[in-house]
């Protein structure tokens, strides 16, 4: 039986409501969820306005203000900074124990979009496994967003297909075959656009001195990687082969390829997602330590 969602009725709250929070709630209310069904939660009162002028939304300043939303709300999404993440299960919990009808209550969906944390140490406070774990990525706030996913055990196929729903309000996903790979993720694509951003800054630049304006040079690099990305979303030859198909030997492109093998760019570049991966492991391990 295919997973029904009923999109009006859908209650999701948000704990953390910064950029990627705003970019999924905007996402969500584009997908026909209700504002009125939407809650976040944040301790800046700047975020909290920003929130409620631009979409409606109900606010709160911390989780016991929010109780009786986050009671009934099918989804709770943590967005929020690994730092910040302690005290938030921390004030979940104790809601939950100071509940009088806690005993009865459903485990809530959880949704982790927390870099690094491993799903053990939400479960530890939580007492559950409710829990799916995504890293989705700032092109988000533009709905062109890619996020990874991986369940945990006590989920069940209609929890998937809403956190799938809630995903593709924002762009694509895919869902990976174990928790490790959220760490792969990360570095790929989680942090990925700052390495387009910064081949931006670059290409805009080796424009500039070759004499091109500074607007020229910026417009000619975005477009030109815009179009390149979408080709090889579109084509049926790998990139490899796109590439060599636009690289005569002896010719332009050649001889800008040679001097990135030449200092070994492949490899720069590999070696920086590899740091990046290692980055969001070790931030798990220290989170689990205190």
């Amino acid at each position: 039986m295919t997973p029904i969602i009923d999109i009006p009725k859908i209650k999701i709250a948000f704990i953390g409501g910064g950029n990627m929070a705003t970019a999924m709630i905007g996402g969500l209310i584009r997908h026909q969820v209700q504002p009125n069904n939407l809650m976040a939660i944040d301790p800046l009162e700047v975020a909290r306005d920003k929130l409620i002028a631009t979409y409606g939304i109900n606010v709160a300043e911390n989780i016991s203000q929010a109780e009786k939303f986050l009671m009934a709300a099918d989804l709770i999404i943590y967005a929020v900074k690994p730092q910040q993440l302690r005290q938030a299960l921390t004030d979940w919990a104790l809601l939950i124990d100071n509940t009088e009808t806690s005993a009865l209550l459903k485990p809530s969906l959880i949704l982790s979009i927390v870099a690094g944390v491993q799903m053990q140490d939400f479960s530890k406070h939580l007492g559950h496994e409710r829990i799916i774990r995504a890293m989705p990525n700032t092109p988000a706030l533009i709905s062109q967003g890619m996020t990874g996913l991986y369940s945990g055990k006590d989920t069940s196929e209609n929890d998937k297909a809403l956190i799938e729903f809630v995903c593709s309000a924002t762009g694509d996903f895919i869902w990976v075959e174990s928790e490790t790979l959220i760490d792969a993720v990360t570095a790929v694509s989680g942090s990925g656009p700052a390495y387009i951003f910064q081949l931006i800054e670059h290409m805009q630049k080796a424009g500039v001195n070759l004499g091109l304006s500074p607007n020229q040079a910026l417009k000619l690099s975005i477009k030109t990687i815009i179009g390149a990305a979408n080709l090889a979303q579109d084509s049926t030859d790998s990139p490899t082969v796109l590439r060599e198909k636009v690289t005569s030997k002896g010719g332009t492109t050649y001889a800008a390829l040679e001097v990135l093998r030449q200092n070994d760019w492949g490899r720069i570049l590999e070696q920086a997602i590899s740091a990046a991966h290692d980055r969001s492991q070790i931030m798990g391990q220290e989170f689990s330590k205190d």
